[in-house]
């Protein structure tokens, strides 16, 4: 098979939450470059339209399905739309993602001892209960397919650890270990299941890491490569785990991070970088 052939997704079902986001929005342009028909989920239908108008003039077909995951029984909701819409699901890509947020929106780091129930709940919320409900609502769907994957968008911080962002870190480490369980009890069925663990990408939301000089420069000197992800670089990566490439690749936690997680890049953050995430 040529190496073309091994990365397209033609014809391949995909249902992807959180497609109106950065990250999101990127694979969803390389899901349907590749060839995949998709379902693309967000919170709204107006965050949905203009991902949607790119997907469409790649010549791919694509169903909205605005759907708030913290919502209990969204993502089962989802799931079954999402199969009925598509006549069937070949892969699951859970890319939504809540974390502790500025007022603008923007990833603003909280130590755990300066929170409140209120902060923390709705990350567990998205990141790791709608991650298990929108599995669990998944799994009679792939089992009929014939290429069947699910995908988990983790992060670094899910294989590290990270000091102020302790419950963001905890929920990104729960998805990390439901893929590898996944994978066990699923792969007599044939179901792949990866976690994708980007570590800092360059967003919209991260713009607040950004323009924290003492911040910004203290992830930058702990990867080795010396940059922040592109969202393209967690979208090849995203294509290749969900393709007949990775056909024999489950249970794996694929890091895009530049080598920020190998170990003695020297993670544990120093007191002044810690106070500068508490500050914002």
């Amino acid at each position: 098979m040529s190496p073309s052939a091994l990365l397209s997704l033609d014809g391949t079902r995909i249902l992807l939450t959180g497609a109106s986001g950065g990250i999101g929005r990127a694979i969803a342009v390389a899901l349907a470059r590749a060839g995949a028909e998709l379902a693309l989920s967000g919170r709204t239908a107006a965050g949905l339209q203009d991902i949607a108008a790119t997907v469409c003039a790649e010549g791919r077909s694509v169903h909205l399905l605005p759907e708030d995951l913290a919502v209990p029984e969204a993502p089962k909701r989802l799931v079954d739309t999402a199969a009925d819409s598509l006549g069937g699901l070949d892969v699951l890509m859970h890319v939504a993602g809540a974390f502790p947020a500025d007022g603008a929106g923007r990833f603003r780091p909280v130590p755990l001892v300066n929170s409140e129930g209120e902060d923390w709940a709705p990350i567990v919320s998205v990141n790791f209960t709608a991650a298990l409900e929108l599995c669990r609502s998944a799994y009679p769907h792939l089992t009929k397919s014939p290429s069947p994957s699910v995908l988990l968008l983790s992060s670094a911080v899910g294989l590290m650890g990270a000091s102020a962002g302790e419950a963001y870190a905890m929920s990104k480490a729960a998805q990390i270990s439901l893929a590898r369980s996944l994978a066990v009890a699923w792969g007599p069925q044939n179901i792949r299941v990866n976690a994708l663990c980007p570590g800092i990408v360059d967003t919209d939301s991260s713009e607040a890491l950004a323009d924290n000089e003492t911040l910004s420069h203290w992830f930058l000197s702990r990867t080795p490569l010396g940059r922040w992800a592109t969202e393209e670089d967690v979208a090849l990566a995203a294509l290749f785990l969900s393709s007949p490439a990775a056909g024999f690749i489950t249970g794996q936690s694929l890091a895009v991070d530049g080598g920020m997680s190998v170990p003695g890049s020297g993670f544990t953050a120093p007191d002044d970088a810690r106070q500068a995430a508490a500050s914002g």
